[in-house]
């Protein structure tokens, strides 16, 4: 018999169960503190009532107590509040740290800091027009329309029924039936109202339409998360986005109450396609079919302008809001002025906190909000709360009254710009899908900055003493509305 030689074992891991575990003392030690550098100025006792209040298990508890001690009635309500306040709940981590910066935005760090925060590159020649309100916006976006070739896709918050919406769907529905491909995505709750008629013009023209996260049983747990997005993309070259449905009331040039004060860009060039991508990637998600071909995304030609730009696409499932980020990069590299306007402005804590640091360093930080006219009084009451906090810290802050202000802009240094369809408050940044796009070319840039100076022209300041002598109906209002901040 031949003898076996014996061959050595090696040493195999142990199993994971038998593993040494690093010791507790480690949990946090290397980890960056989590205090922020400077405490917000909100008192926290409200922020953690708030936050208690919106507790979903808490709810729950009360739920299996109610339904132990037979009260089934209390159950119901309890079970319902906690399901609410758990599919309506904040997903979003919002930077708290690292917003101190020692570069300006006109050094080479803020554009590099600027890509690799968001996670999206500046693409080269383009050509962009800022177009201020529905007399501009309107009939370039018809234009655009009547010229296409291959495709036409559009994604909507708001498409109305409407003289606006009947053009804009004959226009399209033309241009369908000569071959033109043409898919429309809506959301199921922004846009409920469109209308039958709208709807059979573009089914007479072949149109395909899909309805962005319907109401269901079986998707109730993601019902608050609407496509927020305003886009209109035509042969994948040219695009316009900004604050802007499709409605009548952004119909004329802001000269009475019925006609809102909104801004929309035209983009002619690669910087079209990250909008036509996020289009696709919601009407995948709607439809399951994947958008593909030389008629959504030709191949690169001629650049027909000299802008680089930047298209931030933001969406609660990244777990962390790209918009957000950028607005609050920009903000900590302020050396000049920072100049937003924005309708529903409700910053968070460390918003309030970049904001007066800016101002103290000498910035000039002003901010146009909406002012009497505004259709949503639960997010201007809490804009109204925190004005204090603002006012305090330097913050100038201007309500513009002629009309409803629906845009959303923001300035820096005269260097940076940006226009999209993101509002400055949690539910834009947390729990929709926003777009904006980022200009450093200083034609572009002086062109937003141009109405912001008409529009603060146009507008009234907010005095911190008169603020202060608001009344105690005011004041009660904003205490209650307080509790939906992060919903609203």
């Amino acid at each position: 018999m031949t003898s076996r030689r014996a061959v050595p074992r090696g040493r195999s891991n142990p199993p994971r169960w038998n593993r040494r575990s690093a010791s507790r003392r480690w949990g946090t030690r290397l980890a960056p503190s989590t205090v922020p550098p400077k405490p917000p100025a909100i008192p926290r006792l409200w922020r953690r009532v708030r936050r208690t209040i919106w507790t979903w298990w808490l709810w729950g508890a009360g739920a299996v107590y109610a339904l132990a001690t037979d009260h089934y009635k209390s159950a119901i309500g309890f079970a319902l509040a906690a399901f609410a306040f758990a599919v309506t709940r904040p997903r979003e981590k919002a930077p708290a740290l690292g917003l101190d910066h020692e570069f300006s935005t006109s050094s080479d760090e803020f554009l590099a800091s600027m890509v690799g925060a968001t996670g999206v590159a500046f693409l080269a020649g383009n050509s962009v027009t800022v177009l201020n309100n529905g007399d501009r916006f309107y009939p370039a976006m018809l234009e655009a329309v009547k010229s296409a070739q291959r495709s036409i896709t559009m994604e909507a918050y708001i498409y109305w029924d409407g003289e606006v919406g009947r053009l804009l769907a004959d226009a399209i529905a033309e241009r369908a039936a000569a071959g033109v491909k043409v898919k429309i995505l809506l959301d199921a709750i922004g846009s409920s109202t469109i209308g039958d008629d709208i709807l059979g013009r573009l089914q007479r023209g072949d149109c395909q339409v899909a309805w962005y996260n319907p109401i269901r049983w079986y998707n109730l747990d993601r019902f608050n998360n609407r496509t927020h997005r305003k886009s209109l993309i035509v042969d994948g070259r040219i695009a316009f986005t900004g604050g802007a449905g499709i409605a009548d009331q952004w119909r004329g040039d802001a000269r009475s109450p019925e006609e809102w004060r909104d801004l929309q860009v035209r983009i002619e060039g690669p910087g079209a396609m990250p909008l036509q991508t996020g289009f696709a990637h919601n009407w995948l998600e709607t439809t399951g079919e994947l958008v593909s071909g030389e008629e959504f995304y030709p191949p690169a030609g001629p650049t027909p302008g000299r802008v680089d730009v930047q298209t931030i696409l933001s969406s609660p499932a990244g777990g962390s809001s790209s918009v957000r980020i950028m607005y609050y990069l920009a903000i900590a590299c302020a050396r000049d002025h920072v100049w937003i306007e924005n309708p529903y402005f409700v910053p968070d804590e460390v918003a309030i906190r970049t904001l007066t640091d800016a101002a103290a360093r000498g910035v000039d930080v002003t901010i146009i909000v909406s002012g009497r006219y505004n259709d949503n009084r639960l997010a201007r009451l809490n804009s109204r709360r925190l004005y204090g906090y603002l006012l305090e810290g330097g913050v100038r802050i201007l309500e513009y009254n002629r009309t409803m202000l629906h845009q959303k802009t923001m300035v820096v240094d005269g260097l940076f710009a940006t226009v999209g369809t993101t509002n400055f408050d949690n539910r834009s940044f947390s729990l929709n899908e926003e777009n904006n796009v980022c200009f450093v070319d200083r034609t572009t840039v002086a062109a937003v900055e141009a109405a912001f100076m008409s529009d603060a022209d146009a507008s009234d300041e907010v005095e911190l003493d008169a603020w202060r002598r608001r009344g105690w109906v005011a004041k009660g209002s904003e205490f209650l509305a307080q509790f939906l901040k992060d919903q609203v």
